[in-house]
């Protein structure tokens, strides 16, 4: 094999007619043939690099997935934290308080006061509030005068009842207006406790002639 290669090399530098010399750079060609073509193979700066293999599918993100549910929930909860800070912040409902009941706490306190002129100012008020409320009379500052004169024509009242709540007021203010005189006491909280009880059986009364009204009539059936 190495008598060939030598016989090929000497035969081709025979045929060229070169020397030695003139050989060397025929030896240098072939070494750096395999160079030149790595060279020419490489990539140039404008060649398009190998591509990459597809990546996965990027799966929706949480708020993709959940974002409608989370504004929806968020608004439903302000929405009952309004509802709790406005039940919360509001004033208690007053307790309706029946018209005898609350003329009997005002009164009981002034069971023990010397009977003078503004403790029968403030029986004769609570009474006569007691009377507006009970039986629906309309509400307005009115003289006893008056006041007398609205109660004898109110019919659910009754002539019985209106002529003694009439008295009773009457000789308040007279106590009231005129001037000290031996008297027996006038024991006016009692007699209001007495006026309300008196008030409280009429309501009843007519509370069960209602029900027996005659029918388009308009009378009561006692």
């Amino acid at each position: 094999m190495p008598t060939a290669v030598g016989f090929r090399i000497s035969g081709f530098l025979q045929v060229l007619g070169f020397g030695f010399w003139s050989s060397v750079p025929a030896l240098l060609l072939l070494a750096t043939q395999p160079l030149f073509a790595a060279t020419t193979n490489a990539p140039g700066p404008d060649a398009i690099p190998p591509l990459r293999p597809p990546h996965a599918q990027i799966p929706p993100t949480f708020w993709e997935q959940c974002g409608l549910w989370v504004v929806m929930c968020g608004c439903l909860l302000l929405a009952l934290i309004g509802a709790a800070a406005w039940f919360l912040t509001q004033p208690g409902r007053a307790k309706i308080v029946p018209p005898e009941v609350q003329a009997r706490r005002e009164l009981e306190p002034l069971r023990q006061q010397p009977e003078e002129g503004m403790l029968l100012s403030r029986v004769s008020q609570v009474l006569r509030h007691y009377v507006t409320a009970a039986f629906n009379l309309p509400p307005g500052e009115l003289t006893t005068t008056e006041f007398c004169r609205a109660i004898a024509t109110h019919a659910p009242i009754g002539p019985e009842l209106s002529a003694t709540l009439s008295e009773f007021l009457r000789q308040c203010d007279q106590r009231k207006f005129s001037p000290p005189a031996p008297a027996p006491p006038l024991s006016a909280v009692a007699q209001a406790f007495e006026l309300i009880d008196q008030g409280q059986a009429r309501l009843a009364a007519l509370a069960q002639c209602t029900p027996h009204r005659a029918g388009g009539s308009g009378t009561l059936r006692k």
